[in-house]
């Protein structure tokens, strides 16, 4: 990428919300990867990358977790800055706070704030009534610090993103809602496959199509795990009950029970295929232990990518 086209690039991403990657156009999207993989080699490097020095990130959970609270934490402290861990139920919000007032005080304290939160509405009001940037670290709707990590780890391994194959195969949720918009964006090929009653969303699929049509993407949704898989060169799963859904379990395990990627399934798929996940996974339910721990997995460095993805993220907005 042109020395000018990143700058010209960068001075549009300051000050920006990262709430959902159909904000973002393909070049961003592509400069902010380029920007974790430059980002990554000077960690690697032990090079100094202080770019948020004096910064302070306050990051809101309203939903448990591992690999977003590790990565943003330790992600704005490489940047030089601070990252304040921020419970929902520390926070007034727990308390029936309005959300937008929420917004206007943190933000006359902090340069940044995440949240991973249930309901996408709360992250839009939440950016309504900030004065700083505001990153989705998660909601029911979307994940697009996952699939921004996801296509990094992918263009590491394969080299390039045009015309790859992307095989998901399992619940329609918020990362599938997230990868396909990537892949719109990206010029990847993105085949889904869910049981009746458990399709990604409608608009979602629609806006995705309506931006692959830029790119040339394909966006495929189906029923048979085979059909999607067929040719696949990274073949990805999530777990069949996310956060939230854990009275479903049983009910889903039946409905999901043709929907693991197995080595029987896996063979459908490119010989050199990449297995993704974006953890946390349950061995035997939606994948088995033979494929995501075997030689096609890549679902550690797919992991080490969200702490990289989101200093990009930061560094731009911030």
């Amino acid at each position: 990428m042109q020395e000018v086209v990143k700058e010209e690039l960068a001075a549009s991403l300051k000050g920006r919300d990262f709430l959902m990657l159909v904000d973002y156009t393909p070049e961003e999207i592509r400069y902010l990867i380029e920007l974790a993989i430059e980002l990554k080699r000077k960690l690697k490097a032990g090079e100094t990358h202080d770019i948020l020095k004096g910064k302070t990130l306050g990051m809101i959970f309203e939903k448990s977790s591992t690999r977003t609270r590790v990565s943003f934490e330790t992600g704005i402290y490489q940047l030089g800055g601070q990252g304040l861990f921020l419970s929902s139920n520390d926070l007034q919000i727990g308390r029936g706070e309005p959300i937008l007032d929420t917004a206007q005080v943190l933000s006359r304290y902090l340069d940044g704030i995440m949240i991973r939160t249930f309901a996408h509405r709360t992250v839009v009001e939440l950016a309504r009534g900030s004065r700083v940037p505001v990153i989705n670290g998660l909601t029911d709707l979307s994940h697009p610090c996952q699939a921004l990590a996801d296509y990094q780890t992918i263009l590491e391994h394969k080299g390039t993103l045009e015309g790859l194959k992307v095989a998901y195969i399992g619940d329609g949720n918020n990362v599938v809602h997230s990868l396909m918009m990537g892949a719109a964006k990206l010029g990847v090929n993105i085949s889904v496959a869910t049981p009746e009653g458990y399709e990604p969303s409608a608009d979602m699929v629609q806006q995705s199509k309506e931006h692959a049509a830029e790119t040339g993407a394909t966006i495929h949704i189906c029923r048979d795990p085979k059909e999607a898989i067929a040719d696949a060169d990274i073949v990805y799963s999530d777990v069949w009950a996310s956060m939230g859904q854990e009275e479903e379990q049983k009910e889903r395990e039946l409905a999901f029970a043709n929907y693991q990627i197995n080595e029987a399934l896996a063979k459908y798929a490119k010989d050199d295929y990449l297995f993704m996940h974006c953890l946390p996974a349950h061995r035997g339910e939606e994948v088995t232990e033979g494929v995501i721990d075997g030689k096609h997995s890549i679902i550690y460095d797919q992991a080490e990518n969200r702490l990289h993805a989101q200093k990009a993220i930061m560094a731009a907005i911030m």
